[in-house]
């Protein structure tokens, strides 16, 4: 029997077996899983298919430039990931979650049985992601909830390109491509802030070297423009994230303590928006909405050790292989010893 075939009636077998409990949360996602793998196509026959938009084929196009090039210049896996396209008719695949206490910015975490423990709670329908949003709420929780293009399974799977990253221009398309095989090559259960940093690190290098690969040096200047941006961005979040734990890890009395919080993060948004503005584009999304510690919080996960892994990448002189193997040393040793050495950079 063909593999495809064969993970998709066991993935199938799940769905029924866990679709007895009425409102099982894995349920759905098994659901929306098989969903996104049942409308796979070979990239090949969409690009080949006269009724594909000539612009869908010219990025889907794109999209077997970069699969490649991660292969050949960035040592990712070499499997069936990202050969196939997915028309999902939504914005997003998925809607995650992400909660966190009226005075913690540590993320409320979730455990699953193959990704392990992560900080976010993804729904692959936005009104059931708003109903756990909502009792979250009602539990005192601060709440964040986004949707979200772009998502791996780690290699259970292999993952489709999804219409929803269509949304995006050319660089961030291959960009999130290395992001993702990135999951695929290193992850550690239970480590969300390791995995989002290391598979960052990965993506910028990745398009770095990809768009002079390409000569295409306007589009790389571009990106090195918004990278500078991000980097102000986060720095303007660390310096937040910093004044609000002391905050939080003071003595002071709880509606004190509510106000001081409220205006250090009213303080943050004027500063984000004040960044956006001088770099003449339109507030993102997320930057239109109140901001609270879940928000704040998810932000990090991102980013939140990129630097460190910037310096390991220097240490081994640009060189891939040696940085590889120093971040899956780093992933082998125990939480609290991989944070002292991380934190020793």
């Amino acid at each position: 029997m063909h593999v495809v075939r064969l993970k998709l009636r066991l993935w199938l077998v799940f769905v029924v077996a866990i679709s007895v409990s009425p409102g099982c949360y894995y349920a759905q996602a098994a659901r929306g899983q098989l969903e996104v793998l049942r409308k796979r196509e070979p990239i090949g026959d969409v690009i080949g298919d006269p009724a594909t938009p000539p612009e869908l084929a010219s990025r889907l196009r794109l999209v077997q430039e970069a699969r490649a090039f991660s292969i050949t210049g960035l040592g990712l896996p070499d499997n069936k990931s990202y050969q196939t396209y997915s028309d999902l008719e939504r914005d997003y695949v998925v809607w995650n979650v992400f909660a966190a206490a009226e005075f913690s910015l540590t993320p409320k975490q979730w455990c699953y049985p193959v990704a392990g423990c992560v900080s976010y709670r993804g729904y692959f329908k936005k009104d059931a992601a708003a109903r756990a949003a909502s009792k979250l709420r009602d539990k005192g929780f601060d709440v964040y909830l986004g949707g979200v293009a772009a998502y791996s399974t780690l290699g259970k799977f292999n993952d489709p390109v999804l219409s929803t990253m269509m949304r995006w221009d050319d660089v961030q398309l291959a960009a999130v491509l290395f992001h993702e095989l990135a999951h695929q090559l290193l992850y550690i259960k239970g480590d969300t802030g390791f995995n989002e940093s290391f598979a960052t690190a990965v993506e910028e290098i990745g398009i770095e070297r990809f768009l002079l690969s390409k000569d295409l040096s306007d589009a790389f200047d571009a990106y090195e423009e918004r990278k500078d941006k991000r980097r102000d961005t986060m720095r303007l979040i660390g310096d937040a994230r910093n004044d609000l734990r002391t905050l939080y890890a003071s003595d002071i009395d709880d509606n004190d303590k509510r106000r001081r919080k409220q205006q250090r993060i009213d303080q943050l948004s004027r500063e984000l928006q004040a960044t956006v503005r001088t770099s003449g584009r339109d507030a993102p999304a997320w930057l239109q909405e109140p901001l609270n510690n879940a928000r704040i919080a998810s932000l990090a996960l991102y980013e939140g050790r990129l630097s460190e892994f910037r310096i390991m990448l220097e240490r081994c002189d640009e060189d891939l292989d040696c940085f590889y193997d120093e971040a899956r040393r780093i992933s082998k040793l125990d939480k609290k010893e991989r944070d002292e050495y991380l934190d020793g950079l």
